[in-house]
């Protein structure tokens, strides 16, 4: 309280009031450096060059991200006593995944204070949530790691988020999985590789996703039902998360479709050569156009909020 009225007597000394009161509606308390807020709200698509580096939000969202994880887990933790690390973590992840942070920052205003450029808006679904994940990293360097778990606690979950309902909320990566390969067109595989006996003689199933013919993520469960939940989750965190994953799986469609390409264009070899390389070039072009979209589909689709009968029966 009487740090918040030190900071309003400080802007009464400032220059630039607006960007202080327009954060405060939003933080709840007033910034101190001001700057790191302005840079936390700077997308990549205006970056500003300074002292030869380029400034934008980035580093921010990285730090932000962490951030915000171990707040949330530990609110998660302190909420849910007695409830196993499994439970925590896939709260944690309906929580802080990127779809629940874009709506999360468009309802509390943050979406109209991004500087971004209007070609980026289009193909970039998940600016607002990022910069809201920038905002986490401005606040931590602000005030500390005290007033980020305050400002979850009070502004977000508080008034947001209700924490009962969300962990309950069951996904079926599985379909989610699938649904986001069918709409990207990527070739996937469900393979049981392993079948065991635990201690108890109970059987126990190992499945690997295959995504164009790279491993994906393997998962074990006492149904193949659940070793396929396990494998479909870990799959869809290395689609948001793994880089090396992503960069092997594009390369790997990219090859596939080259070569159903030449075998179609195959009576005429001068025009499948010309086409192709024309077609080497266009799906490179659209990897690195493509990539932020494909990423943040993932991760609606993994944590989608919507029940549907589809889910239900896969």
């Amino acid at each position: 309280m009487f740090a918040n009225i030190t900071d309003r007597i400080r802007l009464f000394f400032r220059k630039e009031k607006e960007p202080y009161f327009r954060l405060y509606k939003i933080l709840g308390f007033y910034p101190r450096n001001i700057e790191i807020y302005k840079q936390a709200l700077l997308h990549k698509s205006l970056s500003v060059k300074t002292q030869g580096k380029l400034i934008n939000n980035e580093r921010l969202e990285f730090l932000g991200d962490a951030i915000l994880d171990a707040v949330v887990a530990d609110i998660v933790y302190k909420r849910f006593e007695g409830k196993r690390e499994g439970f925590l973590t896939n709260t944690r992840s309906k929580i802080v995944q990127r779809e629940t942070l874009n709506n999360i920052a468009i309802k509390i205003g943050l979406d109209k204070l991004i500087k971004y450029s209007s070609k980026q808006s289009s193909h970039n679904s998940y600016m607002s949530g990022n910069a809201f994940e920038a905002l986490i990293g401005a606040i931590y360097l602000d005030r500390g790691y005290r007033a980020c778990k305050k400002f979850m606690e009070e502004r977000i979950i508080g008034e947001y988020i209700n924490l009962d309902k969300i962990s309950r909320k069951e996904v079926n990566f599985k379909s989610k999985l699938i649904e986001w390969s069918q709409k990207n067109k990527f070739e996937i595989e469900f393979r049981l590789i392993g079948q065991s006996l635990d201690e108890s003689q109970n059987p126990v199933f190992e499945t690997q996703i295959i995504v164009e013919n790279i491993p994906g993520g393997s998962g074990k469960g006492y149904s193949k039902k659940e070793s396929q939940q396990e494998a479909a989750h870990i799959t869809m965190n290395m689609i948001k998360k793994d880089s090396i994953f992503i960069d092997a799986i594009f390369a790997a469609k990219n090859e596939r479709e080259n070569t159903e390409k030449t075998i179609v264009d195959g009576n005429n070899p001068s025009e499948a050569s010309s086409i192709e390389e024309e077609y080497k070039f266009d799906t490179m072009e659209e990897k690195f156009s493509d990539e932020e979209r494909i990423i943040s589909e993932a991760e609606e689709a993994a944590f989608a909020q919507e029940d549907d009968s589809t889910e239900k029966n896969a």
